[in-house]
């Protein structure tokens, strides 16, 4: 039976630093890259601020600021946000209030690709959006 989202977001994995040998992606060789983890990147999402949006640029620099590296991997990143976000919907969808889950909407822009590809649908994120700015 394959894992839920809360299961996939709850897994027991430290963060990594990783010394890159290549250029990879918009990260240049010879830079230290932070691998998050799911939990890492709840952590953080959790602690954005009611009515305030933080893009998946600065929550990347930010997450490497903290682990001390230059830059943290673009790709395992999205994917945490993408999790932590699935996670959160999983949790609203079995009872848990709105006010406890984690705020995504707040990481992930109405519009964008991972929106599209979210369970919650894009009409979610900007409901949410929007009471936020009421």
């Amino acid at each position: 039976m394959p894992k839920t989202w809360v299961e996939k977001r709850n897994v027991n994995k430290e963060p990594k630093l990783v010394k890159l040998e290549a250029s990879f992606a918009d990260i240049p060789a010879e830079s230290m890259m932070l691998v998050a983890t799911p939990k890492l990147v709840d952590e953080y999402i959790k602690q954005i601020p009611k009515g305030r949006q933080v893009d998946l640029k600065t929550l990347r620099k930010d997450l490497a600021a903290e682990f001390h590296a230059d830059h943290a991997c673009p790709l395992s990143t999205a994917i945490f946000v993408r999790i932590s976000a699935e996670a959160a919907f999983e949790e609203l969808n079995k009872g848990k209030p709105l006010s406890d889950i984690t705020p995504f909407w707040r990481v992930i822009a109405p519009g964008s690709k991972m929106a599209a590809k979210l369970a919650c649908g894009e009409k979610f994120l900007q409901d949410q959006l929007n009471l936020e700015k009421a």
